[in-house]
């Protein structure tokens, strides 16, 4: 998402002014920036393509474990609030994990961790101040999705809860944004062992400074 697309909170400018001087630092130790961002909307585009497979595997292990009987959908007020509840609570919880986990490796811990919410898209995100190396920031970026999406979804499975399965898949799809930034570290090919990924700071998706 360019910056022009929306206005940043004042928080959001500072960290803005924060990496800018962190990228000419980095670009005076001979490090070449590049940016390996996705817009919001494609973002959440990608959320899908990216996990409905997975989700469709997890539904069909269901059925093969469990009887036909055992589905029940949601067609009552107090589940369906519940069930939207869970949900806010669970997209919060999301966003905490990146921070906890991401803040273990970070030198500054709790300090290089930050929240903010997208408005105009309707978006919470976490984001490290520091940068982090390859492997560091991919456990920071899929640990919400396992912890509150596949591995609840196993869990489903094993014990016939339908209702828990629907709200592992709908969890799987808020972190598929996260594994399309991960496929996309993946997928990039640094010029060297040496580079280092830092989140950006309003925009989703990190930077990677590799050195020349």
């Amino acid at each position: 998402m360019n910056k022009k697309d929306r206005k940043l909170a004042s928080a959001e400018q500072k960290r803005k002014a924060d990496f800018e001087r962190i990228c000419e630092d980095m670009e005076q130790k001979g490090y070449l920036k590049k940016n390996l961002t996705v817009g919001v909307l494609k973002a959440n585009i990608m959320a899908v393509i990216v996990m409905l497979p997975l989700v469709v595997v997890a539904f069909v292990a269901y059925l093969m474990i469990n009887p036909i009987d055992s589905i029940e959908f949601f067609i009552s007020f107090p589940e369906d609030i519940v069930f939207f509840a869970a949900f806010i609570l669970l997209v919060i919880l999301h966003e905490a994990i990146h921070g906890l986990t991401w803040g273990i490796f970070a030198k500054g811990h709790r300090k290089a961790i930050a929240f903010g919410f997208i408005w105009k898209m309707l978006t919470p995100y976490c984001t490290c101040t520091e940068p982090l190396a390859k492997w560091q920031y991919i456990v920071g970026g899929s640990m919400p999705t396992l912890v509150l999406g596949f591995a609840p979804a196993a869990v489903a499975v094993v014990m016939g809860d339908f209702g828990l399965l629907l709200l592992s898949a709908v969890m799987m799809i808020s972190g598929g944004g996260d594994f399309f930034i991960i496929f996309k570290m993946l997928l990039n090919k640094p010029l060297n062992h040496d580079v280092l990924y830092y989140d950006h700071p309003y925009e989703c998706g990190v930077v990677a400074f590799e050195r020349r």
